[in-house]
């Protein structure tokens, strides 16, 4: 047996009812069999493969908050600091009722690569808890995200592990979470990104993650001689990935048709209304149903249906295995020229294989949204050196990053024969950097 068939054997065997952990470490050592293969018994000797795969730290804790009604809540807390061999641990706490420990590690595994791919010096780590922030108040929040970093700040520091924002995670959750953590070590530093503006924050973090998508989906295929320019899109999700990845979208010339929530979708001939969705999803906090209000012409339907549409770009911003084998066949029965994914391992294996099997270009997670962990590491220098740098100068640093990734996860796939696949290009440009830093580092 392989040395990579063997850590996936063993990855499934020592962490069952983590599907979502198996799915994400399969997807990244299979591509990275050409790099393990030629390097075999260096690998095996070091224990390679068996120190990725294992975080270097995981806590589980209780999360004790008092409701409106003086009932006692209680939730589970998790953080996985999964790789610190480039820098300190990088990755956002999630808040949704599907978190649980296998969720958090697949997250924090893939993050390990994403924060490789951007060149900066962030290692990979995540966090969360089951809490649901939707339909509480702004009081429950606080006294949930209080609770979570008493427990939280004995384990981060901007040295050590920076969380930021993910799903469930939005301004108010940092805020109320960097004056706990102010409160109880007395410390104003940069250990949270995605902060407000007048705390610390920095400008074109909100927009980075959906910015960054669009950046590297146009010049993926402007390598392969595609303007972007003309082209349609149907886009899942309407939080802050979809919502500025259909504003940069439309301001390089894509009509986006279409966006969805949890519990439907909408279609919309003439483009969606941004100015709308955000007054839905951010001001309003309400559901999609309400889109038909400000746009008469639209459509909604319940459940599910964003990728039936006609298009020429698929842009999946919800979150993990929205895109499946039904769909992608879909896509592709469509015409559909390319899938850049905005959300984390949105595409399950199968569809992943059949839309590359098909010649569609395909951007993986981990490189098409590092624009969000990108721009919290700029957030983290500009908090270092206490500066704050203008939209225009991180918006082009977040550029520059995105169309680096995109050339350096085509050039190594390219290297290892397997040209034009960028699922095994990012990973093997995000592993060769950590692999290199872990063996310079010793046995730890």
């Amino acid at each position: 047996m392989s040395y990579v068939d063997e850590i996936i054997e063993a990855v499934v065997a020592k962490n069952p009812s983590e599907p979502e952990f198996h799915q994400a470490v399969k997807e990244v050592l299979n591509s990275l069999r050409p790099v393990v293969d030629a390097n075999e018994d260096k690998y095996r000797r070091e224990a390679i493969l068996e120190r990725l795969v294992e975080p270097e730290r995981q806590m589980k804790f209780r999360v004790p908050w008092v409701d409106d009604k003086g009932q006692v809540q209680v939730n589970t807390g998790y953080r996985v600091q999964f790789n610190s061999a480039i820098g300190p641990y990088k990755g956002g706490l999630r808040l949704h009722p599907s978190v649980n420990l296998g969720i958090i590690k697949f997250l924090g595994f893939e993050q390990i690569f994403k924060n490789s791919l951007t060149g900066l010096p962030i290692g990979g780590g995540k966090g969360g808890s089951d809490f649901d922030p939707k339909g509480k108040s702004d009081r429950e929040v606080m006294a949930f995200c209080q609770s979570f970093m008493t427990e939280l700040c004995k384990y981060i520091g901007e040295n050590t592990d920076v969380p930021a924002g993910d799903i469930g995670t939005g301004a108010r959750e940092i805020g109320y979470l960097y004056g706990q953590y102010k409160r109880l070590t007395g410390l104003y530093e940069g250990v949270l990104t995605g902060k407000g503006l007048s705390y610390g924050g920095s400008l074109a973090r909100t927009e980075a993650t959906g910015y960054g998508l669009l950046y590297l989906t146009q010049e993926m295929l402007k390598m392969n001689g595609i303007d972007i320019a003309g082209k349609t899109a149907a886009v899942s999700g309407s939080g802050n990935v979809a919502i500025y990845a259909i504003q940069k979208a439309q301001q390089l010339g894509v009509k986006v048709l279409t966006c969805s929530d949890s519990n439907g979708w909408v279609y919309d001939p003439n483009g969606i209304d941004v100015a709308a969705l955000k007054e839905i999803k951010e001001v309003k906090r309400a559901r999609l149903t309400e889109y038909k209000n400000y746009r008469p012409n639209s459509e909604y339907h319940e459940g599910r249906g964003v990728w039936t549409v006609k298009v020429d770009l698929a842009l999946p911003c919800a979150t993990q295995n929205e895109l499946h084998l039904e769909d992608a066949k879909a896509l592709v029965a469509n015409g559909v020229t390319a899938v850049a994914e905005g959300a984390n391992m949105p595409t399950t294996l199968e569809a992943t294989e059949y839309l590359q099997e098909q010649g569609v270009l395909f951007a993986p997670g981990k490189a098409a949204n590092a624009g969000g962990v990108a721009t919290s590491a700029l957030e983290m220098s500009q908090n270092s050196e206490r500066l704050s740098w203008t939209f225009e100068e991180v918006d082009a640093k977040l550029q520059g990053i995105m169309v680096n990734i995109c050339h350096n996860m085509a050039d190594a796939a390219e290297r290892y024969g397997f040209a034009k696949n960028y699922v095994v290009g990012a990973n093997i440009a995000g592993f060769e950097k950590v692999v290199d830093a872990m063996l310079a580092q010793g046995v730890v």
